[in-house]
């Protein structure tokens, strides 16, 4: 597929995105532009820094010095005017350029006469749309929206330094893991010289405390006590003996990792709280509440309400009504760049309660208002095998995900004994 990009939703304005936010625009496989080498003065960087238009190009700035030449001629000449600055007049001998956005990359082969031909050499995002804003008018370019986005699935961590501080959370009034959970506290006390973090009600078990040869082990572990002791800056690691309550439960001592619910409570009203997406109302939610959640907890309360089921690789909010007052009112993904913020409406006959993955209940009164973003600070986990495949094991096993009984094929017929013999 070749040409200029023309059409197709808009991209979201990078300077207002955060790390792990997507852009919305589709890409081309191929795209090809021919731009004339020869060069004004750019309106947008000063004649030092002209590119051929770097504004309707794009080009790094290796291109960019590439094509910096002519620069004797006139700036205002109308024969070297781009599309994107100057209105739609031609440029050159060549059509009008479009409008591309600063952070795509491209590579130049050789093409005859005084055009060069630059084919794009990746498809993880879309050119920004042709738009027009009459002949004086244009988009003010961000030098800070350069975005390079890379597959999560493709991503490896390392240490810069050996890890000294490990957390270890049990389930709790679970009698298997006892031995494990101690067999694991020697292995990283006395085998490795860590410094184990546990809860103190982790080591008032009956069985862990009348265990004599847990003793030195023991002495050596540090205890914290949640909503007292902050030990978000100490843990370079955590170990969970359970399942995936252990886990969610790991993660709010830090942070929230499935979801933001905000219902109605105890009362017998509707919930009636106002949605604003970066400062826009979008929406206003009446019925018994909302569900604001992570990719990984598309999974959980919000896929029991309707939502869609997320990949956690997908940089994604979604939005989910709980039983809304309305037939029409479906769940959305927004984003993981934006803002969401959700106050109480001015017309709520009733306050509301939020909670932070199922914890820590909170009333909501006019006046009030939550602010929701996607942490900085994305939560790690280790594969069996890889990303992709655990991920849907995980459905079929826990969810039991398109588990029905399956249609049977046609039996095959069987020749009658007269046709068989002719």
């Amino acid at each position: 597929m070749t040409g200029a990009y023309d059409g197709g939703s808009p991209c979201q304005d990078p300077s207002l995105l955060r790390p792990g936010a997507a852009l919305s625009a589709p890409l081309p496989l191929t795209s090809v532009v021919r731009v004339s080498t020869q060069a004004h003065q750019c309106r947008f960087r000063g004649a030092q820094r002209c590119c051929g238009c770097s504004y309707c190009l794009a080009a790094t700035e290796t291109e960019q010095e590439n094509m910096n030449t002519n620069k004797e001629l006139s700036p205002d000449s109308a024969a070297y005017r781009c599309s994107a600055c100057h209105g739609d007049e031609t440029w050159g001998d060549g059509p009008p350029i479009r409008g591309r956005a600063k952070s795509r990359s491209l590579s130049a082969s050789p093409a005859s006469g005084s055009t060069k031909e630059f084919r794009r050499t990746r498809s993880l995002h879309g050119p920004c749309p042709v738009t027009t804003f009459g002949p004086k008018a244009c988009v003010l370019q961000n030098p800070q929206t350069i975005m390079h986005i890379q597959d999560p699935a493709s991503q490896r961590l390392t240490w810069n330094k050996p890890p000294k501080s490990v957390l270890v959370i049990k389930k709790i009034r679970d009698a298997r893991l006892l031995q494990p959970f101690k067999e694991l506290c020697a292995y990283l006390v006395q085998g490795n010289n860590m410094v184990v973090y546990v809860e103190k009600k982790a080591l008032e078990d009956p069985a862990i405390a009348s265990d004599e040869s847990f003793g030195p082990v023991k002495k050596k572990c540090c205890t914290f006590r949640e909503d007292y002791d902050d030990i978000s800056n100490q843990i370079d690691f955590i170990i969970c003996l359970g399942g995936d309550g252990t886990l969610l439960y790991a993660s709010s001592l830090f942070q929230v990792l499935n979801e933001v619910v905000i219902d109605r409570g105890p009362s017998s009203y509707l919930s009636n709280v106002d949605v604003y997406l970066d400062g826009h109302l979008i929406t206003t939610v009446q019925g018994d509440g909302v569900i604001v959640s992570t990719p990984t907890g598309s999974t959980a309360y919000a896929a029991a309400a309707g939502a869609s089921m997320v990949h956690p690789n997908v940089p994604a909010i979604m939005v989910t009504p709980i039983c809304p007052h309305s037939l029409s009112f479906r769940p959305i993904v927004v984003p993981a760049g934006v803002e969401l913020q959700i106050t109480l409406s001015p017309e709520a006959r009733n306050t509301a309660w939020v909670s932070f993955d199922g914890r820590k209940r909170q009333e909501i009164r006019h006046g009030d208002s939550i602010s929701i973003t996607t942490s900085c600070y994305p939560l790690p986990s280790i594969c069996v095998r890889d990303a992709v495949s655990d991920w849907f094991e995980s459905l079929a096993q826990c969810l039991h995900w398109n588990v029905r009984k399956k249609q049977a094929h046609f039996p095959e017929e069987e020749e009658e004994p007269g046709e068989a013999q002719g």
